[in-house]
């Protein structure tokens, strides 16, 4: 693990509210043993379906941050869908609103979503509409995003926040670096160690 301060690169801008995680990472592929491969089937059927997605734009190939709307990985809580955006290549989201699970899983995979007001999410939107070699400068540890002349007050909450600057985000990470403790702790315990 190491803190995460400030996430950089170019971004892509995702249009529409209440993108499920059906959408983002489709069910058939839930039955996978690892997360490996799962980037391949990020809004697979929606992308098929549309030729203009924005993840089939190759303008937006290698894009580092995703801009989105309201309630974006509203639906189930599977860890696929952030899993799998991860694994294509993004490393923070920016957008109005989020499903609570969706956000947390992201926030334990060390991917920060970041809200800010509709009107400076849509005026970035445009902005990487009509200049996709943009790049964006998004400060976890201020929240200010910068795009171009662009520049937007984002927000994380504080406990969020203070677990990326300060490595503290990753709890199985947290877990396995003081092991030894954690074996000390379940073999004083006679429910784990006394059977």
């Amino acid at each position: 693990m190491a803190p995460i301060t400030a996430v950089t690169g170019r971004g892509l801008p995702l249009r529409g509210d209440e993108l499920d995680t059906d959408r983002i990472m489709p069910a058939r592929f839930l039955r996978a043993v690892t997360f490996e491969g799962l980037e391949r089937h990020v809004f697979e059927d929606d992308r098929k379906a549309n030729a203009q997605h924005a993840f089939n734009n190759p303008r937006y190939q290698g894009a580092a941050i995703l801009v989105v709307n309201s309630n974006f990985g509203c639906g189930s809580s599977r860890e696929h869908a952030p899993q799998g955006l991860i694994r294509w290549g993004i490393k923070a989201i920016i957008g109005e609103s989020y499903s609570e699970i969706f956000f947390g899983n992201s926030a334990v995979l060390g991917m920060p979503c970041f809200t800010a007001d509709k009107a400076s999410i849509e005026a970035l939107q445009a902005l990487l509409e009509n200049a996709p070699q943009t790049e964006i400068d998004a400060r976890v540890d201020t929240g200010i995003i910068k795009a171009g002349t662009l520049t937007i007050q984002g927000h994380l909450p504080a406990g969020v926040r203070d677990a990326f600057v300060t490595d503290k985000w990753n709890p199985t990470s947290m877990l396995l670096a003081d092991f030894e403790r954690v074996k000390g702790t379940a073999a004083a315990l006679p429910y784990v160690s006394g059977f």
